[in-house]
């Protein structure tokens, strides 16, 4: 066993408090990707058997991510010593798991997980849910407790896998939405879902691709009309361009890896490119209140799907973070997002 082996089950918990990515790597902590990303890989262990904890880690070690990895090492080097297992941060633990799994791809990642309400009377809507992690992480079965609450509401709830960059362009992964989409309509008699009453959500690098889906049709092909709205949560990257000119040095490495400096490639994956030919008829977009990427990219998505003719709204939310803007969905402590996004649902869907 090599001494990063060894040392990496005493860190890969890392229940830190919610603080901005690069802060958190200035300081040899772990980024919330990577602590999410290590989270779900070990989401059915009982987080107080830590040796059962630790020993899952050990088994799915090859599963981590190279940028989680790189990470793990720094943080081993600065603290010099093995720490204790910490317990899972408040609301990362789902409540809930899934029914059943569609595949529709060979890859690992093209699965989506389906999460049926208890008794539902069919046909109920689906909202189907897009994680985050910067085009290059993430991990579908992170959903915190978003399907408990949104099966209590009267909807199926389904998150998508995709594959990562660089494996794959943003638009295979756009295609990869896409494709789940039409893999989860063509066994909708079977899972007991309306073919027809779909909201995409995303988080983050999610809600771009979201966003990308329901702006250029060609994604999602012959499913694009059953799309009745998009939720979006603090994302920062709808035009693409403009981000890029704008973000510091580190945030723009994130996007230059995914995006290239190609000016024409990012104006060609960028959701407002696409805004004001066939859009999806309803979104929502919440961003962080305080957080000027999310804030400005998001208004000037809704201000623009708005002259495109379609339902949009932009909402600042108070009192939380990127990361906590997601996982807090369906908790006391995200009551905001919650609450907007149940309204939201019951308008569209209902």
């Amino acid at each position: 066993m090599t001494k990063f082996t060894a040392a990496l089950a005493a860190l890969v918990a890392g229940a830190l408090a919610a603080t901005p990515i690069l802060a958190q790597q200035r300081a040899g902590r772990l980024s919330e990707n990577c602590r999410e990303e290590l989270i779900a890989l070990c989401y059915e262990v009982d987080e107080a058997d830590r040796a059962a904890f630790r020993a899952c880690l050990r088994e799915r070690r090859a599963e981590i991510p190279d940028e989680c990895k790189a990470e793990l090492r720094a943080r081993i080097e600065a603290r010099g010593r093995q720490g204790s297992l910490e317990t899972r941060p408040e609301g990362l633990r789902p409540t809930a798991k899934p029914t059943r799994s569609v595949l529709y791809g060979k890859d690992a990642r093209q699965q989506v997980d389906v999460y049926e309400p208890e008794g539902a009377v069919d046909p109920l809507p689906l909202v189907l849910f897009v994680h985050g992690g910067g085009w290059r992480m993430g991990n579908h079965k992170l959903v915190q407790v978003k399907p408990a609450h949104l099966n209590a509401q009267g909807y199926y709830f389904a998150s998508t896998g995709y594959r990562l960059v660089p494996d794959v362009s943003v638009a295979e992964q756009a295609g990869d939405i896409g494709a789940a989409l039409r893999a989860l309509r063509g066994q909708a008699g079977a899972i007991g879902f309306d073919a027809d009453r779909i909201v995409l959500m995303g988080h983050s690098a999610g809600a771009h691709l979201a966003a990308l889906v329901a702006t250029d049709p060609k994604y999602a092909d012959e499913a694009f009309h059953a799309i009745r709205g998009v939720v979006l949560l603090d994302g920062a990257g709808y035009d693409v361009k403009a981000q890029m000119a704008s973000a510091a040095p580190e945030f723009w490495q994130v996007y230059y890896n995914a995006f290239t400096a190609d000016e024409a490639v990012q104006e060609a994956f960028s959701p407002v490119t696409h805004v004001g030919g066939k859009d999806a008829p309803n979104w929502l977009a919440l961003y962080v209140a305080d957080r000027e990427a999310s804030s400005a990219q998001s208004e000037a998505l809704a201000e623009r799907l708005r002259a495109g003719g379609v339902e949009a709204e932009a909402v600042a939310v108070e009192g939380t973070d990127h990361g906590r803007m997601n996982r807090e969905i369906g908790t006391e402590a995200g009551g905001v997002q919650t609450r907007e996004v149940d309204a939201f649902l019951a308008r569209v869907l209902g």
